[in-house]
This record gives C-alpha cells, sequence and structure tokens, in this order.
C-alpha cells in the first residue's frame, strides 16, 4: 500500500495482481496422468453416491465435514459456464479464487488541483488509498427429484441438476452482484461506482446523456469498456427518434453478434433500475476491474429423510462468492436527475 503512490500506479498493481490469480488457475489445471485417473475415479463414485446415497470411501476426501461433497473437477467448469448464462457479471467480470479474505488496494479520493497565488505553496492532495476485502457469502439451492426419476436409467441426473442449480444460483448472484445490501449477501455494484453522469431532464434519459457516461470514463479503461443497462432504459433508447421518424440508435452488431452502442457492446439486466428520479439505470465501464472471488468449490449435498413421505430425494447445491469493484474509476453510472427540491 505504501508503494502506491498515483491512480495509475495503482492500475498497474491490479493488473500484476489479475496476471498472478490467472497464473494460479492454470497452474491447479495442470495434471498428470495419475491426477486424472484419481478425478475420474471420483467423479464416478460422486455421481454413484448421488444416484444412489451409498457411501463410498473415495468421497471423503471430497468431504465438507457437514454431509457434503465436492463436485468433481470437469462438474465444476459446467457450472460455472451454466452460471454464466444467467449472470451477465460472470461474462464481463474478472474471476479469481480464493482461500480467506483478501484484502484490495483502492482509491478512496483523487488528487486535486487548487489555485494558487503567484509564489504561493503547492497543495499538498495527493491521492488517498485504502483497501476493499473480497470476503465469502454462501448461496444455496435445493432441486427435488422423485424416487421413480432417479429409478430410470435414462436420467442424467447431472445434466438436470446442472440447469436447475445453474439457473437458480446464477440468478440470485446477478442479483446481489448489481442490487445486494451487503447483509448477508455481497454489496452490490450499484452502491460501488461513482456517477459519472446526471441526465439533464428529470426523471428520464436520452441519447446524449449516454454519450455523457461514456465519456466520463478515462481513455485507459474505455477502450476495453461495454455499456450494461436496464430493460427500461434499453427500451427507452431504442425507441428515440429524430424529427423526421428515423430511429436514432441503429441496431449494428460487432463480428461476435453483439449489438453495439456508439462502438460499445451492450448488455441489457433486470437488476438494473428503471428510469426514475435519482435511479441508475445505465453503467458504463471496464468490467475486468470487478472481480468475483470464489471461495474454494462449490458442494452438493444428498437429502433423502427430510422428503421421504413425498417420495423424494433432494439435492442441495451451495457455493460461497463475494464480488468488489477493486478500482472506482473504471466503471461509473448514470444517474436520472431529481427534482430541485429533492
Amino acid at each position: 500500500m505504501e508503494n502506491i503512490r498515483s491512480v495509475d500506479e495503482l492500475k498497474a498493481h491490479l493488473d500484476e495482481m489479475k496476471a498472478e490469480f490467472d497464473g494460479l488457475k492454470k497452474a491447479e489445471r495442470k495434471s498428470d496422468d495419475a491426477a486424472v485417473r484419481k478425478a475420474a475415479a471420483y467423479s464416478k463414485v460422486f455421481w454413484e453416491h448421488m444416484h444412489t446415497g451409498m457411501p463410498e470411501n473415495a468421497l471423503r476426501e471430497g468431504s465438507d465435514g457437514a454431509g457434503g461433497y465436492l463436485v468433481p473437477d470437469e462438474y465444476e467448469d459446467k457450472l460455472v459456464e451454466g452460471l454464466t448464462e444467467h449472470n451477465i457479471l460472470r461474462s464481463l467480470a474478472h474471476t479469481i479464487p480464493t482461500t480467506h479474505d483478501l484484502r484490495i488496494p483502492v482509491v478512496l479520493s483523487n488528487t486535486t488541483a487548487q489555485w494558487v497565488n503567484e509564489n504561493g505553496d503547492y497543495p499538498d492532495t495527493e491521492p488517498c488509498f485504502g483497501q476493499t476485502v473480497i470476503s465469502a457469502y454462501k448461496v444455496a439451492t435445493s432441486v427435488l427429484v422423485s424416487d421413480e426419476l432417479l429409478e430410470d436409467s435414462g436420467i442424467d441426473l447431472e445434466d438436470y441438476i446442472l440447469k436447475e442449480m445453474s439457473a437458480a444460483i446464477g440468478d440470485a448472484e446477478e442479483e446481489a452482484f448489481f442490487r445486494g445490501n451487503g447483509s448477508g449477501k455481497p454489496t452490490g455494484l450499484v452502491s460501488q461506482v461513482s456517477v459519472g453522469a446526471v441526465s439533464a431532464e428529470v426523471g428520464d434519459i436520452c441519447i446524449d446523456d449516454v454519450i455523457d457516461l461514456i465519456y466520463s470514463v478515462r481513455k485507459p479503461y474505455r477502450e476495453k469498456s461495454v455499456l450494461v443497462m436496464s430493460d427500461d432504459a434499453y427500451f427507452k433508447l431504442h425507441k428515440t427518434k429524430y424529427a423526421n421518424g428515423r430511429y436514432i440508435w441503429n441496431p449494428n452488431y460487432d463480428k461476435d453478434g453483439y449489438e453495439t452502442f456508439s462502438g460499445f457492446r451492450v448488455y441489457t439486466t433486470k437488476n438494473l433500475d428503471v428510469i426514475d428520479s435519482g435511479n441508475i439505470p445505465v453503467l458504463f465501464g471496464c468490467f475486468d476491474y470487478y472481480w468475483i472471488g470464489d471461495r474454494g468449490k462449490r458442494v452438493i449435498k444428498r437429502l433423502v429423510e427430510r422428503y421421504a413421505d413425498h417420495g423424494q430425494v433432494a439435492y442441495i447445491s451451495s457455493e460461497r462468492v463475494d464480488a468488489k469493484l477493486v478500482h472506482p474509476e473504471a466503471i461509473k453510472g448514470l444517474k436520472i436527475k431529481t427534482p430541485p427540491n429533492e
């Protein structure tokens, strides 16, 4: 911390940390033939247990100590892919593995300039740095399967749990990552970003407001930035027309098929605000500096007794995760102007 003296040095430090985490993830994936065989054996007995409930000694090292078992590595990758389909921030942010609370340096206040008299003293206004913490919050869901379905040899239990867990937890993640209050869940991104632009009109939004937001973000971040907006804002901006009735925002797409605005990719979410005074319905910036910390591996627990009377088996799936904006300059929000008396 004491070696960081400027915002640019902080950016360089965060980029270096990010590269180190990427290296750790790649190192974890390196395995020899023995490790591959061991992983395959664990996966086999894991799913045999999920189908039949029979305990296996081979599962002991994968136990979470509370009756649950760590999911196999290959299945973990599929789960993360499934979460990405239901949580757009998973595809935009940078995901890091954590084993404990991680303290990240952040800017608390930036350098400012002041007018001084001739031969007067220069102001002492160096940037102030602090820390933010990526912790871990637990989110869980349960999937119910009938005894009859389990007895059907044609059921793809792995795929069924994957789809149900990904949808439920992915939706919960996105809601918390955008709007979470920090009580038992992550603090939402909306409350972490600074306001880059305020709409010109009270309680409304226009194309010019979004352009103001884009250019409120410094160029080093702007080049890798995207727009994320609420469905309401997307709908309103799309319907904006010139006086001759022609739409201002034409449906331009980049090479990968993503819609763009002023050359920047556009994403929509139900978890940003509607257009109303004081709300923030649009975000713009480089989401590489929004870090998602996955604590350990995901766990699945098989429950029989609780739902036996109903002829069902429950699979409780859980993960521990947190997310923080580690560089406030990287992402900014568009705030809807409020009436003068508010």
